[in-house]
């Protein structure tokens, strides 16, 4: 009821919308506000004005001081948390509290994995909830049944999600105030940061809905989710300089925002969207800190989000099925590229994901929008090489389940000298689909297809290619013993030093335009892969002519990674730091071993490694990262190795070859080894 003795509406707000802030609107013939109405709470006139305080006059305020003050006024907010409330701004003034209340058209409204202030869960087929038991869904029917704890809402006839309220969980007071903190560090950049990020970051890893994004962003920063907002700050920030405006401005606390973002992600964990999900993998760009920790976190989340399974025939908007697809995929390549670089086993099972391969038709941005602002990503390429890469890192991930599994280490090991011949015969399938993968690059994807004023991200994905070729063949190179048949045992080594060579080459041809654009998270751990396959080679050199060889090798290669790294390349220092560090372990080695095996490296190099390595190589910084080149045309099939003429003759010259080491009388044509008595085993590896 109103109150009375209420004065006129136009003399002041309610008590309420004084308190919210909020125009304060009444319906005609009404004599509540709209907002009252809605909460079905008293609209009353009892309370007086706060005084106002009249600010001194100062010309600017140095960022310390509104540091502090900021500090205050979150302190000040925290201590009513029934004042933290997510509203939905309207153009009217007033505001709703979910999409599905926005007066006109919205992308956001019926959205199931985006909601202001609830979240999801998926009703696993193990569950206490049987969906099924309401029957059929049909396109008219009852969509959302409500439930003594939340809402139940189906998807289809088979499938639901629990809807359960945002308030109450972990720190969901905090959220306007963790909002404000994080605007109050960049502002007045924001539009300019959000711009920037969409121009540069976005084209090449496209896991937000852009126009999802920029509708909620014209309302209010204060729809987002905390962890989300920062994240797409933090990346942007990284090409401050490539803004105009922004680059005659003071930087923002990067550190400070950082701190921001890993605190409120810890927070909406406990409350999960699929900007959740978003808002990690953005940081895991932003930096490597607690990388698999972080991506087990995510993983969780994203099957309670239901990420891993077929949203074609859900009943959500088109756009949602889109995102969430893509989004998926993105977690998936984050595993698989985790588990490369860690050493651990993948989360994420094949036996439990149910994605369908991505199509143009979930990418809605396309050659139409391109940006042709100076220092822009190629929104049509970036959408062609994220999806190689997905197929990518499938092709990874068989080569991990098939020879880097707990299982297949140790039946590789108890097959003694058979070993090699179970490690040939499996990576086989795999180097055929590396083939494959290669061969059907389009030409846009070339090292060579670049623009003027455009940045190209090409370079990650031949990088990851690169690493999962290396892996492949570090696998069948430590395989090798000295009961492998002298044949098989050069033809393998060959081999690998072709994929060294191939490396070094690939690293030498990027481009400016490469190195300075968006390099995905396990580009660092990639790089750093090279030189570990290079001093692999190095430690199993059977001369000291051989040996020498690799450590000019790894020379050079150092030297590029350092150059590159000083000159803004920073994702490049791991790299560097990884190699100085092998090569320790193989110079503690060698002063540790027997002479005989002492003898096998050289004096100098010994010298050298010690030497360099007490050189310090920085420190390990935040990264984000650049790439590569190669034709498919330049392709050899893996499993029929030649050697009359070079592996790649365009990438280097004969001179570079170690022809001291070379196998002598290599048969020039193909040839074909078995792995028991006698070659025509039906199991055989064609080199």
């Amino acid at each position: 009821m109103a109150s009375p003795n209420q004065p006129k509406r136009k003399d002041r707000p309610c008590d309420a919308c004084r308190k919210r802030k909020s125009r304060c609107v009444t319906e005609e013939e009404s004599t509540i506000c709209v907002l009252c109405k809605f909460h079905n709470q008293e609209c009353t006139f009892i309370q007086n004005p706060q005084s106002r305080k009249r600010k001194p006059t100062q010309d600017a305020e140095d960022p310390e001081t509104a540091k502090r003050r900021h500090s205050t006024s979150s302190t000040r907010s925290k201590k009513s948390p029934g004042a933290q409330t997510r509203v939905i701004r309207t153009t009217n003034g007033t505001g709703v509290e979910e999409y599905d209340d926005l007066e006109g058209p919205s992308l956001l409204k019926k959205t199931l994995g985006l909601q202001n202030k609830h979240h999801s869960q998926y009703v696993g087929a193990t569950r206490g909830l049987e969906p099924v038991l309401l029957g059929q869904l049909s396109t008219t029917g009852r969509s959302e049944v409500p439930l003594t704890e939340g809402t139940l809402r189906r998807v289809s006839s088979t499938e639901a999600f629990l809807l359960l309220p945002d308030p109450g969980t972990q720190g969901y007071s905090d959220e306007l105030d963790d909002l404000d903190a994080i605007e109050a560090i960049i502002q007045p950049h924001g539009k300019s940061l959000v711009d920037l990020y969409f121009r540069i970051v976005f084209p090449s890893f496209p896991i937000l809905h852009k126009e999802v994004y920029l509708e909620k962003y014209s309302r209010s920063y204060r729809e987002f989710s905390p962890p989300l907002l920062a994240a797409v700050y933090l990346l942007a920030l990284q090409y401050w300089t490539y803004d105009d405006q922004l680059s005659k401005s003071v930087k923002p606390d990067v550190l400070e925002l950082e701190k921001l973002a890993r605190k409120a992600l810890g927070d909406t964990i406990h409350r999960p969207k699929l900007s959740t999900v978003q808002a990690g993998l953005l940081l895991l760009q932003h930096t490597d800190t607690d990388s698999a920790e972080l991506t087990a976190q995510l993983i969780s989340v994203a099957y309670g989000l239901g990420l891993h399974l077929d949203a074609s025939n859900w009943n959500i908007p088109d756009w949602e099925k889109g995102l969430r697809k893509r989004l998926g995929w993105g977690l998936y390549m984050q595993d698989k590229w985790s588990s490369l670089g860690s050493g651990r086993p993948s989360l994420i099972n094949s036996a439990n994901w149910a994605l369908q391969t991505v199509t143009n038709a979930d990418f809605p941005e396309n050659a139409a929008h391109e940006d042709d602002q100076e220092g822009s990503s190629e929104v049509e390429k970036g959408r062609i090489l994220f999806s190689h890469m997905i197929t990518l890192s499938q092709i990874l991930a068989d080569l991990l389940d098939t020879v880097f599994t707990v299982k297949a280490t140790r039946d590789i090991a108890d097959a003694g000298p058979k070993g090699l011949s179970i490690v040939l015969e499996k990576v086989k399938p795999v180097q055929l689909r590396l083939k494959e993968w290669f061969s059907s690059l389009p030409d846009c994807l070339s090292m060579e297809t670049t623009k003027v004023l455009k940045l190209n991200s090409v370079g990650y994905l031949r990088l990851a290619y690169v690493a999962t070729e290396i892996t492949l063949h570090r696998r069948i190179l430590l395989t090798l013993s000295s009961a492998t048949d002298p044949q098989l045992y050069r033809i393998c080594r060959s081999v690998a030093h072709e994929r060294f060579m191939f490396a070094i080459d690939f690293v030498q041809s990027l481009k400016p335009q490469h190195l300075s654009s968006f390099w995905y998270f396990a580009s660092p751990q990639n790089f750093a892969l090279i030189g570990v396959f290079g001093t692999l080679l190095l430690s199993t050199a059977s001369t000291p002519e051989e040996a020498d060889f690799y450590r000019t090798k790894l020379r050079e290669y150092r030297w590029i990674l350092k150059i590159n790294s000083e000159n803004g390349a920073r994702y490049m220092k791991p790299a560097m730091a990884l190699l100085d560090a092998n090569t320790g372990l193989l110079t503690t080695r060698a002063e540790s071993s027997s002479p005989q095996a002492l003898s096998q490296i050289p004096t100098d190099q010994l010298h050298h490694f010690q030497n360099e390595n007490t050189q310090p190589s920085g420190p390990t910084e935040h990264f984000q990262f650049p790439n590569t080149h190669l034709s498919p045309n330049e392709y050899t099939s893996p499993s029929q190795y030649s050697f009359d003429t070079q592996y790649y003759p365009s990438q280097h010259s004969a001179s570079t070859s170690p022809a001291t080491f070379t196998p002598n009388n290599l048969d020039p044509q193909p040839q074909e080894f078995g792995y028991g008595i006698g070659g025509n085993n039906p199991g055989l590896w064609s080199y």
